[in-house]
C-alpha cells in the first residue's frame, strides 16, 4: 500500500459512499481554523492548531471523529447521546453524520484547551513550547 501523503490522498483511497462525507468534516475543520495545518497523524487525517486539533478517519462500516481527548467527548457527552463513543473516538455514519454545529463546537472546545495548555507551559517556561530553546 503506498504511503499515504495528504489529506487529498486519503480520502480518495476510502470508499466511494465515505469521501463526500470526510471531504464535509475536512471543510468544516478548515473553516472553523483556517489556520490549522493539514496533516496526515497515525494513518489518518488530522489537523494542528497549538497542538493537536483533531482528526478523522473512514472505516468499512463507519467513520470516526477524534478530538485526541477524552475530555472533548465528556464535555459533549449529552450532545453526543446517541452515537458510539469511547476515549477520544466518536463513531458515525452516513445515516447519522455529526450535526456541523456539534462539530464545531467541539472543535472550538478542544482548541481552547490547547491554547489554554500552551499559555500555561508558557508561564512555566518563560517560552512556547512551540519555541525551540537554544
Amino acid at each position: 500500500m503506498a504511503k499515504i501523503k495528504n489529506i487529498d490522498d486519503y480520502i480518495a483511497l476510502q470508499p466511494e459512499k465515505f469521501q463526500e462525507a470526510l471531504e464535509k468534516i475536512r471543510g468544516v475543520f478548515n473553516k472553523t481554523f483556517p489556520k490549522a495545518e493539514e496533516v496526515i497523524s497515525y494513518g489518518m487525517p488530522a489537523f494542528k492548531y497549538h497542538g493537536m486539533l483533531g482528526g478523522f478517519a473512514g472505516f468499512k462500516d463507519h467513520m470516526s471523529f477524534f478530538p485526541w481527548t477524552n475530555k472533548t467527548v465528556e464535555l459533549f457527552k449529552k450532545e453526543l447521546k446517541g452515537f458510539k463513543t469511547s476515549k477520544g473516538t466518536i463513531q458515525f455514519t452516513l445515516e447519522k453524520p455529526i450535526p456541523v454545529g456539534l462539530l464545531k463546537k467541539m472543535l472550538k472546545a478542544r482548541a481552547k484547551d490547547l491554547l489554554e495548555k500552551e499559555k500555561g507551559e508558557k508561564k512555566k517556561t518563560g517560552t512556547s513550547r512551540l519555541v525551540k530553546k537554544a
